[in-house]
């Protein structure tokens, strides 16, 4: 197809994304059936062109049969190959016009490839669930996929009867007939398509504490079996989060929601309102609380606050990583002084090669990235001072809230909390790759922890996600 040119809606997966036009709400009717692995569905997105008129744009989709595509009702001209669905209208689209593009496809969903393995769809052995950062989203519908295009989600999924279907958002309606359910649910508040969760299989319900008047409802989806060992490994989780509201502002979306799918994962995976995590995660005795914490806090960096594009990948795991370094030194753990002190020493004896602005692509899921980003805020709060700094950390995730970011606006925001420059402190950790000194505990000294119980997790200050698998945390 010929027409207009495309410029990259990212440097680190140019192929992925249009920045010629953005989507504000998406509509997914899907059926799946387990055993053969089988979906099927219909998408409608409601669009808005840019400052030019389009003769084209594109979609990210696999390889599955495409059925009809329509837009503003009418078919247009369009090719599928290598993972983008081209589309030209019958009419170019005027610049700043509304328009409606309805996709039908069918086939058997897998995980697309990508530098770290196979990643977005994956078959369960009885069920399945969605995993797709950075760019796993079009392994199952048709995307704008890049993280800045957030949009509104009415997810619909039929699928045998027996199996619990959860996605996060609100469910609006749960509906048998015969040997089928109907799961509806709605994603009210704007979400990236690597955020969109699916998982489908035989899960029990529980909630998670009483969230009392004004409180976050929480709950889980979890195997029977692993009822006993989830109830200890969670139980602190809705201190976590009457914490994180106090250091990060209201809780960004609606309702939390935790899936334990019944096999083995790498890591935890977050997205939008919910997170989900292994078998291997559930182990009785706190084992993985730390990661608990890291996924809850990306509710508020990374899922609320978003990136521009994934060069600032570290705005969303440095902020997980403190906030579980903050989780430890609040619960009775060791102290994000001695938690940054032990990350330190850590990066001192590894490869100085990681910029943190900027990583490349080969390097954004390094565990580096997650201990570096840990630190450089931690260096930030040094230098601001324990009041001025979580004043700038919840005042940060207040005013973008469901908004987009960049390591730019975020020195910006820092700067206007400082008494004086932070040139220097930030050019050292954010854009130079040599590793700079451990920046010297606050004074005063960090105050007093309030009662929250004591924890495991933090004591033991495990290591941060490692290897390709992170790229899912």
């Amino acid at each position: 197809m010929s027409g207009q040119r495309t410029e990259p809606s990212d440097p680190y997966f140019p192929a992925n994304g249009d920045s010629r036009y953005r989507v504000h709400r998406y509509e997914l009717a899907l059926e799946y059936r387990p055993g053969p692995n089988r979906l099927a569905g219909t998408a409608r997105l409601s669009a808005i062109a840019g400052r030019a008129p389009l003769t084209e744009f594109h979609l990210n989709l696999a390889e599955f049969r495409i059925g009809r595509v329509l837009v503003n009702g009418r078919a247009p001209h369009y090719t599928h190959r290598g993972g983008k669905l081209r589309i030209r209208p019958a009419k170019p689209l005027p610049a700043g016009s509304a328009f409606t593009v309805e996709v039908h496809w069918a086939g058997n969903p897998k995980p697309v490839r990508s530098p770290w393995g196979g990643i977005g769809w994956e078959e369960l052995t009885d069920g399945a669930l969605v995993a797709s950062q950075p760019v796993g989203a079009p392994s199952w519908y048709p995307c704008n996929d890049r993280p800045a295009d957030k949009a509104s989600y009415h997810i619909s999924v039929n699928t045998p009867s027996p199996y619990t279907v959860v996605a996060g958002g609100r469910l609006l309606t749960r509906t048998t007939k015969a040997s089928t359910t109907t799961w509806v649910y709605e994603q009210s508040a704007p979400t990236s398509s690597y955020l969109v969760s699916l998982s489908i299989g035989m899960y029990q319900t529980v909630l998670l504490g009483d969230p009392g008047l004004g409180g976050v409802p929480q709950s889980a989806h979890v195997p029977a079996h692993l009822l006993p060992r989830f109830s200890r490994d969670f139980a602190r989780q809705p201190a976590m989060m009457r914490l994180f509201e106090e250091l990060f502002g209201p809780y960004p979306f609606g309702e939390y929601v935790v899936v334990v799918a019944d096999e083995e994962l790498d890591v935890p995976v977050e997205a939008q309102g919910l997170s989900t995590f292994g078998a291997n995660h559930v182990d009785g005795v706190r084992g993985s609380e730390r990661l608990i914490a890291h996924e809850l806090a990306h509710q508020w960096f990374g899922n609320s606050v978003t990136i521009a594009d994934w060069r600032h990948i570290w705005l969303n795991e440095g902020f997980a990583k403190y906030a579980e370094w903050l989780w430890s030194e609040r619960s009775g753990g060791r102290t994000a002084h001695e938690l940054a002190t032990a990350a330190h020493r850590l990066l001192s004896s590894q490869p100085r090669d990681l910029r943190l602005s900027d990583p490349g692509r080969k390097l954004m899921f390094d565990d580096r990235l997650y201990q570096r980003g840990g630190l450089t805020l931690h260096a930030i709060r040094c230098a601001l001072g324990d009041s001025a700094f979580f004043r700038m950390l919840r005042d940060w995730a207040t005013v973008h809230r469901h908004g987009v970011v960049s390591t730019v606006a975020l020195t910006h925001h820092v700067a206007r909390y400082a008494a004086e420059p932070l040139d220097d402190l930030f050019t050292a950790w954010l854009y130079e790759p040599a590793l700079p000194p451990l920046p010297a505990p606050a004074r005063p000294p960090i105050p007093a922890r309030p009662g929250y119980p004591p924890t495991n997790g933090g004591s033991k200050g495990g290591r941060g996600k490692t290897g390709p698998s992170s790229s899912r945390g």
